[in-house]
C-alpha cells in the first residue's frame, strides 16, 4: 500500500476528536529547550525514485563480509547458508506466525520450535532446551540468574575469556536482581576455581573462549559441584560444537550461547537466536519456553507449550524471565540449516572451519613481527601485532580486507596490541594469503 498523507481537513477533524486546537498542543509537556526550533538538517521531500536512488548510493559505502577477504568473528560468523533456507523461512505460513498460544492451529510452529529444541539439546549434550531466547548475550544473563533461584546465592564468577559483551549485559542484569558479578582471569581454570566459595551461585565460562583458547571445563566443574555451585557454560560459535566435546558431557549444568553461526546471516548484527539448554531437573526455573509433544484425542501426534513460565502466563513474581517473544523465525533458519547438514554435515563443516583456521594461523605465524597467542583454537584465534592492533586493522580495511577485531574495541582493559582472527569454511587460499601479505605491510 502506497502512502498518501493526510488533507488538512483530515488534520483539522482528528485534533477536533482528540479536543486540541494545534498539533503543536500535543508537545505542550516537552520542555521549550528541548524543541527543535529550526528544521533538521534533512534534505526536502523527493520522488520515490530520487529516493531509491539516494539510499542506494548510502548503501554502497558499505563494505559487506562477502566483499573482499573477512576475518572477522568475535560472536558474529561468515558461514555459507543454503538457499534451501531463506526459501523455506520466507514461506508465509513461517514468516508471518508469531506466537502458538492456539496450538491447534499452530501445530506446524510448534513441532518447528519441538525440532528445535531436539537439536539443541542434543548438540549441546544437555537434556532439555527451550524455544530459544533473544540472543546469546542475553541467555547468559538468563543463565545466572536461573542459577542464583536454584541455589539461593547471590554471586556468579564470570571468566574474563567471555565474551565482553556478554559480560556486560550480565553485569547489568546482576544489579537489577542484586547478584554480583565477580570477574575473574579468562588465562585459566586456577582463578576461576579459587574465587568460588559457599555464597557463588554459578561459574560462568565460555569455550571456545572470547579470545578463541579450548577450555576443559571438567575440573571447573567439579570445583563448582564441590562448592554448591553450577556451571553456565558459554559459547559464541555453535559449529564448535560439531567438532568440541559437548559441554553437557564435561559437566556443565547450564549450556548457553549464540546460534547465529547455523542458518543466520551476519546481517548487519541482527536479529539472532539464543540457545538455552540445561539438566531436566532443572526445567521449572528455566527462562523462555517449552514445546512438547503429546498425543491428541485420537492418538495422533501433537504438539503443545508444555512450560511457559514468563509473567505473560502466569502470576509476575513466579515468572522466571521477561521474555515476551522468542526469536522463532531465526530459529527456524537454524533448524532447516541444522536438518540439512545432519550430524556427518555438522561435523564436516567444523573440520573444515578447523582446518582454514590452522592455514590461516600458520601464514600469520610466518609475518615478520607476529605473534599467535593459541595453543588450542577451533577457528578463532589470537595474534599479537607490534604497536597499534586498531591502526594495524583501520589500515587494512582500507585496502578491502577485513583482518579481524582489535581487541581493545570491545575491552578497553585489554592490551592495545592483540587482534582476534576467525576463519571460516569461506575463507579461501587466496584470502588466507591477502590478509598474510597485507598485514607484513601494514606492520611494516
Amino acid at each position: 500500500m502506497r502512502y498518501h498523507p493526510l488533507t488538512a481537513d483530515d488534520r483539522a477533524l482528528m485534533l477536533k476528536k482528540i479536543g486540541v486546537a494545534s498539533i503543536d498542543d500535543l508537545f505542550a509537556d516537552v520542555p521549550a529547550g528541548k524543541l527543535f526550533t529550526e528544521p533538521m538538517d534533512l534534505p526536502s521531500g523527493q520522488s520515490e525514485i530520487a529516493v531509491e536512488r539516494a539510499l542506494s548510493a548510502m548503501a554502497r559505502k558499505n563494505h559487506a563480509a562477502g566483499d573482499g577477504p573477512f576475518f572477522l568473528g568475535a560472536g558474529a560468523y561468515r558461514h555459507h547458508v543454503p538457499a534451501t533456507v531463506d526459501h523455506l523461512i520466507q514461506r508465509s505460513e513461517f514468516l508471518t506466525s508469531y506466537t502458538p498460544y492456539q496450538a491447534e492451529i499452530s501445530q506446524g510452529t510448534l513441532q518447528v520450535l519441538f525440532e528445535f529444541q531436539t537439536q539443541v539439546a542434543r548438540l549441546t549434550g544437555m537434556e532439555v532446551a527451550n524455544a530459544s531466547m533473544y540472543d546469546g548475550s542475553t541467555a547468559a544473563a538468563e543463565a545466572v540468574m536461573m542459577a542464583a533461584r536454584l541455589t539461593k546465592r547471590g554471586r556468579a564468577v564470570v571468566s574474563g575469556g567471555v565474551h565482553p559483551q556478554y559480560r556486560d549485559v550480565i553485569e547489568t542484569v546482576a544489579v537489577g536482581v542484586e547478584i554480583e558479578a565477580m570477574p575473574a582471569d579468562p588465562a585459566g581454570a586456577e582463578d576461576i576455581i579459587a574465587k568460588i566459595d559457599k555464597d557463588v551461585a554459578c561459574v560462568v565460562v565460555q569455550s571456545p573462549s572470547f579470545y578463541g583458547h579450548l577450555v576443559d571445563l571438567a575440573p571447573i566443574a567439579k570445583a563448582a559441584h564441590e562448592a554448591g555451585a553450577l556451571l553456565v557454560s558459554v559459547f559464541t560459535e555453535p559449529v564448535a560444537l560439531g567438532a568440541i566435546e559437548p559441554p553437557g558431557a564435561q559437566g556443565a549444568d547450564i549450556v548457553v550461547g549464540e546460534g547465529q553461526g547455523i542458518g543466520n546471516p551476519l546481517t548487519f548484527g541482527g536479529p539472532y537466536v539464543g540457545l538455552f539448554a540445561t539438566q531436566k531437573k532443572h526445567v521449572r526455573q528455566m527462562p523462555g519456553r517449552l514445546s512438547g509433544e503429546t498425543v491428541d484425542a485420537d492418538g495422533k501426534r501433537g504438539y503443545a507449550l508444555t512450560l511457559s513460565t514468563r509473567e505473560q502466563h502466569i502470576r509476575r513474581d513466579k515468572a522466571t524471565s521477561n521474555i515476551c517473544t522468542n526469536s522463532g523465525l531465526c530459529a527456524l533458519a537454524f533448524t532447516i540449516h541444522m536438518t540439512l547438514l545432519g550430524e556427518t554435515g555438522l561435523k564436516r563443516l567444523a573440520a573444515l572451519n578447523h582446518e582454514r583456521a590452522c592455514a590461516t594461523a600458520d601464514a600469520l605465524a610466518r609475518v615478520p613481527g607476529v605473534t599467535v597467542l593459541n595453543d588450542t583454537f577451533f577457528n578463532e584465534f589470537t595474534i599479537r601485532v607490534p604497536g597499534d592492533a586498531a591502526a594495524v586493522v583501520e589500515t587494512l580495511a582500507g585496502e578491502g580486507i577485513i583482518a579481524g577485531l582489535p581487541v581493545s574495541r570491545l575491552d578497553a582493559a585489554a592490551p592495545g596490541d592483540l587482534i582476534v582472527v576467525a576463519a571460516t569454511e569461506l575463507s579461501t587460499d587466496e584470502d588466507i594469503a591477502a590478509l598474510a601479505k597485507g598485514l607484513e605491510g601494514a606492520i611494516g
